[in-house]
C-alpha cells in the first residue's frame, strides 16, 4: 500500500506491518505539492501495489505548497492510478470523525456541552466533527468567513441560485493565479484574525495540525484539539504551547504516523474484488484490530469544565457600594429609585472566575451572572418575574461555554425554589442547598470547638441542647436531620406546625433514639440552647431576640439575607455569631467581590463548583427538600477537590483567635454573673 501525498516528506516511511492479521509493506511518499511527480511516483509504483492513499491535498494548501487553488489535483493523481484500488479516506474519516466525539462523550458524558468551538479550515473537511458536536454545543465558529455567514448553505439550498452563482464564477475561472491572490488576501488576512481571536476564547479547536499554523493560532493554552494523524513530534510541540487534550481521530496502530486513508487503502487491500468497504466493515476491522480513537494528554490528565452562578446584590447599601450606581443613591430619596430600577437591568456578567485547580489536577472557570433585584424587590415582584430573569441568565450561561449554572441567595428561594427555572434552562441547575446544609454545620461544629464552652464527646457529639429556627425550609430541615444525630437534644421551630410534625415523625424513623421537640417560636426555649441555627426565609424580619440567648452560645446564620443584623449582634459580645457556610476555593482563584475575603465562597456557589469539578453536570438540588444522601456525597466530593471551611466570619469580618477567646471570656463572666445573681 502507497500513501502518496501531496503535503510535504516528513511523515515519510517505508515499512513492515500487520493489519488485521495481513503483512503488509506501507510507504509514504510526500510531493510538497508537485502534482506531476505524485502522477509520476503513482505509476512507478504501479506494478507492486494493491491499493493507493492519495491525500495530503488540504494540507498542502494551508501550507501554501499548491499555490492557487487546485480542487482537480487529487483527481489528477487518482486517474494514474488506472484499475488499481484508491481512495482519498474521505469515507474513513468521516467514520473516524464521527467516532472519536462520541469515544470521548462516552467515557466523558458532558465534555463537549456547550463548548466553544471554533473549527479552522473547510468545513467539507471536518463536517461529521460539527455535525455530531452540534449534539452538545450551539456555540460553533467557523473560521472560513464564508462557513462563519452560511454562504455554502445558502448556496445549496436553492438550486437556482446555486447555479446562477457558478455561471457569474466562470470568468473568474481564467483570473491569473497572482492576481487571484491579491484579490483574496484581504479575505484571508481577516480570515486568519477571526480564528485567532476566537481561538483565544473558545474550549474546544477542531483542525488539523497544518491548519493550526496556517491560521496562525497561538493561544493554545487549556484548549482541546479535534484533529487526525498527530505524529509524536506534533504532539510534544502542543505539549509546549499547553494544550490540555488531543483527540487524534486516527488510530495509530504502527511505530509511524499514518492517516485514515492509509487504513481506507490497507482494507481496500484485503478485499478480494477491490471493493470499498461498508461502514460496518470498516467498524468489524476496527474492533478486530483493538483500534480506537486516541485521547491524548500531553501535559498530563486534566479537566477542565465552566460553570456559571446567579447573584444579586443583598441589600440597598450593597448597591451603593458599586460605582457609578452609588453616585446616583447618594441625591435624598434616590436609594429607593435606585434599587426599584436595578431590579428591571437585564443579566449580565459581573466577574470572570479563574484558576480554580483541585489537588486531583481538575480546573473550573465560571463567570458571576448578577440579575440585579434586591430580596425585597424579588419578592415585590411574581415569581415568574425572577424566573424570566434566571432563564435570560440560563441563555446567557449557555453562550458563555457553562456546563451547570448554581443559584444563588433568593434567587434560589423564589417560587418553587429552582424546580421550574432547572426545567427550562437549556443547561443543569443546582441551587447549591446541599453544600449549604453541609458548610452550616460545619461551621457550627468548628466555632463550637474553638469556643470550648460546650461538652462533646469523643466523637464529637454535642453534650448539650440545639434548636433550627426554619426548620421546615430547604436547608434547616437537613440541619434539623444533621443535629438530631449530633447533639443530645434538639429543638425545631417553624411556623409550619404540620411540617414540623411530619418533619419528626421522618427523622424519628431513621433515628428513633433522639430526642425532637418542636415550637412555632423561638420563645422561652432560647436561653437553653448551646447551638442555634437560623435558616429562615424572613428577609429581614426579626426571628429571635438575641437578648434571651445563652451566654457562650453559638449561633449560625445560613439565611441570606441575614436573620440578624449588625445592631443585634453588638448587643451580646458573650454570644458567638457567625455567618455560616463559607467555603475556601482551591488554587490561586481570581473572583470578582461577593462580600467575601479573596478565595472564599458562599456554600452554594461551592457546590456548583464541586459539581463542575467532578464533571457531574446535572441538576443536583432543587426544590424544597433536600435529600440527606446528596448533603454527604457533595461534602465528600468538596473534600476530595480541596474544598476547605473558611476562616470563620461574622458580621464584622472574620473572627480571630482573639475574638474567640474574647467572646469565651465575656460568656464566662456572664454565666459567672447570673450564678452570683440567683445564688
Amino acid at each position: 500500500m502507497v500513501n502518496v501525498s501531496l503535503a510535504g516528506p516528513e511523515l515519510d516511511y517505508d515499512e513492515q506491518v500487520t493489519f488485521v492479521g495481513q503483512s503488509f509493506r506501507i510507504v509514504r511518499i510526500g510531493t510538497s505539492g508537485d502534482v506531476e511527480h505524485a502522477v509520476e511516483t503513482v505509476r512507478e509504483w504501479l506494478p507492486e501495489v494493491q491499493a493507493f492513499a492519495i491525500t495530503g491535498l488540504r494540507e498542502a494548501q494551508a501550507a501554501g505548497l499548491l499555490g492557487d487553488r487546485d480542487d482537480g489535483a487529487i483527481d489528477r493523481v487518482r486517474r494514474a492510478a488506472g484499475a488499481t484500488p484508491v481512495t482519498d479516506g474521505t469515507r474513513m474519516d468521516d467514520v473516524l470523525q464521527e467516532w472519536a466525539i462520541r469515544h470521548v462523550h462516552t467515557d466523558m458524558p458532558g465534555y463537549f456541552s456547550n463548548a466553544r468551538t471554533v473549527v479552522l479550515g473547510d468545513h467539507d473537511d471536518h463536517a461529521r466533527t460539527v455535525q455530531v458536536l452540534r449534539e452538545h454545543t450551539q456555540n460553533i465558529e467557523f473560521a472560513d468567513p464564508h462557513q462563519r455567514f452560511e454562504v455554502p448553505t445558502v448556496l445549496t439550498s436553492n438550486p437556482a441560485v446555486s447555479t446562477a452563482v457558478k455561471l457569474s464564477l466562470l470568468p473568474y475561472r481564467f483570473v491569473p493565479g497572482l492576481i487571484k491572490q491579491q484579490v483574496e488576501a484581504p479575505t484571508h488576512w481577516a480570515s486568519r484574525a477571526l480564528a485567532r481571536r476566537a481561538a483565544r476564547d473558545c474550549d474546544v479547536l477542531v483542525g488539523s495540525y497544518t491548519e493550526v499554523a496556517e491560521f496562525g493560532v497561538e493561544d493554545l493554552a487549556g484548549k482541546t484539539l479535534v484533529s487526525n494523524a498527530i505524529s509524536d513530534e506534533r504532539l510534544e510541540e502542543l505539549a509546549s504551547r499547553g494544550v490540555d487534550m488531543v483527540i487524534d481521530a486516527t488510530p495509530q496502530p504502527f511505530s509511524v504516523t499514518i492517516v485514515a486513508a492509509t487504513l481506507e487503502a490497507m482494507m481496500l487491500a484485503t478485499s478480494d474484488d477491490g471493493h470499498e468497504p461498508s461502514n460496518d466493515e470498516r467498524l468489524a476491522m476496527f474492533e478486530a484490530s483493538g483500534l480506537e480513537p486516541r485521547v491524548l494528554h500531553p501535559n498530563g490528565p486534566k479537566r477542565k469544565s465552566r460553570f456559571v452562578f446567579v447573584i444579586h446584590p443583598l441589600s440597598r447599601e450593597f448597591i451603593a457600594m458599586q460605582e457609578p450606581l452609588g453616585l446616583l443613591t447618594k441625591p435624598p430619596g434616590m436609594g429607593s429609585v435606585v434599587e426599584k430600577a436595578v431590579a428591571y437591568v437585564p443579566p449580565f456578567v459581573y466577574s470572570h472566575v479563574t484558576g480554580i485547580t483541585s489537588p486531583t489536577g481538575a480546573e473550573a472557570e465560571g463567570w458571576l451572572i448578577t440579575v440585579g433585584g434586591t430580596p425585597k424587590q424579588l419578592l415585590s415582584h411574581s415569581p415568574e418575574f425572577t424566573y424570566d430573569k434566571l432563564l435570560r441568565a440560563a441563555d446567557m450561561a449557555t453562550k458563555l461555554g457553562a456546563q451547570i449554572m448554581g443559584l444563588g441567595a433568593f434567587t434560589k428561594v423564589v417560587g418553587d425554589a429552582g424546580v421550574t427555572v432547572a426545567r427550562k434552562a437549556p443547561l443543569p441547575v443546582t441551587t447549591g442547598n446541599s453544600y449549604s446544609a453541609s458548610g452550616a454545620l460545619w461551621a457550627a461544629h468548628d466555632a463550637v470547638r474553638k469556643l470550648g464552652l460546650a461538652e462533646a464527646d469523643e466523637h464529637g457529639r454535642l453534650r448539650g441542647k440545639a434548636m433550627v429556627v426554619g426548620a421546615t425550609g430547604a436547608i434547616g430541615s437537613v440541619c434539623a436531620r444533621l443535629l438530631a444525630l449530633a447533639t443530645d437534644e434538639l429543638w425545631m421551630v417553624s411556623p409550619e406546625t404540620a411540617k414540623l410534625l411530619a418533619l419528626k415523625t421522618s427523622i424519628l424513623a431513621e433515628n428513633p433514639r433522639a430526642e425532637i421537640h418542636l415550637a412555632e417560636t423561638p420563645g422561652e426555649h432560647l436561653a437553653d440552647m448551646d447551638l442555634i441555627v437560623t435558616a429562615t426565609s424572613a428577609a429581614g424580619q426579626k426571628v429571635l431576640d438575641i437578648m434571651n440567648v445563652k451566654p457562650g452560645c453559638v449561633i449560625t446564620d445560613v439565611a441570606r439575607p441575614l436573620d440578624l443584623s449588625a445592631e443585634d449582634v453588638a448587643k451580646r459580645p458573650d454570644v458567638l455569631v457567625i455567618e455560616s457556610g463559607e467555603i475556601e476555593l482551591p488554587g490561586l482563584v481570581r473572583m470578582g467581590n461577593i462580600g467575601l475575603p479573596p478565595k472564599v465562597a458562599y456554600a452554594c456557589l461551592a457546590e456548583t463548583v464541586v459539581l463542575a469539578l467532578e464533571g457531574r453536570y446535572e441538576t443536583f438540588t432543587v426544590g424544597r427538600n433536600i435529600e440527606w444522601e446528596k448533603v454527604k456525597e457533595i461534602y465528600q466530593l468538596g473534600l476530595k477537590h480541596g474544598m476547605k471551611l473558611a476562616t470563620i466570619s461574622g458580621v464584622n469580618g472574620v473572627f480571630t483567635e482573639d475574638d474567640f477567646a474574647r467572646v469565651r471570656e465575656a460568656a464566662l463572666a456572664s454565666r459567672a454573673a447570673t450564678t452570683q445573681a440567683d445564688g
